[in-house]
């Protein structure tokens, strides 16, 4: 939790909010057992820069270095990275759509009889601004350290935006599906209602036909 410091000004939210996503992301680390299979899973937005480093540690006690493949995957199946045998090293592309992407990380340690040590993977992936070389631009462009903030606080402003905008769109979709299918629900009711009205009427004639039939009533 963000206290405020006595004797400093009062960051607006939008502000605050800003200074909170130009932290550094941290990677990701956890263990793979051998012959065991990990994925994570992320959703991105389309046209978006993402790179990627890992790397995988000797186990401790291990007869041989770490052993262990990577592929990356959108949720068609497209494979858009593969590495066997992969100790350490960097992945980078570009998004086409709005998808779901998923890095899985597969040993290929034999299990044996006796119980193999995990492997230590480190994943660190960015997208969108954080995936940018901002020194790189710098030296392109030939930008002062104060233009290169500001440049990177522009493209994280942008991208807070198209988050935003996505959401509202999303957010009409719900909407408009909710909509639909509450006037689907009204006219099924509206339906069964009739079916029932109708059911019931043929049934009270039916039943009068029946005892006039049998000279129960006249």
């Amino acid at each position: 939790m963000l206290l405020p410091v006595p004797g400093c000004p009062r960051l607006g939210p939008a502000l605050a909010l800003l200074l909170l996503l130009l932290g550094p992301a941290r990677p990701i680390s956890f263990q793979l057992p051998g012959k065991a299979r990990k994925c994570l899973r992320e959703e991105i937005h389309r046209d978006t820069l993402v790179t990627g480093e890992y790397e995988i540690g000797v186990p401790p006690g291990a007869p041989s270095g770490p052993s262990a493949n990577l592929k990356i995957t959108d949720s068609a199946g497209h494979i858009l990275y593969s590495k066997e045998d992969a100790t350490k090293g960097k992945f980078a592309f570009t998004t086409e759509d709005y998808d779901m992407f998923e890095a899985c990380f597969e040993s290929k340690l034999p299990v044996g009889t006796g119980r193999m040590p995990d492997q230590l993977v480190i994943l660190d992936m960015k997208h969108g601004v954080e995936a940018k070389n901002y020194e790189e631009i710098a030296k392109v462009e030939k930008l002062k350290p104060l233009e290169v903030e500001l440049r990177r606080l522009e493209d994280l402003s942008e991208s807070i935006v198209n988050d935003f905008a996505y959401m509202k769109k999303r957010e009409e979709e719900m909407r408009d599906t909710n909509e639909s299918t509450n006037i689907r629900v009204l006219y099924f009711s509206i339906f069964s209602m009739f079916c029932l009205i109708g059911l019931a009427t043929w049934q009270v004639f039916y039943l009068r036909r029946f005892f006039k039939a049998k000279k129960l009533i006249e």
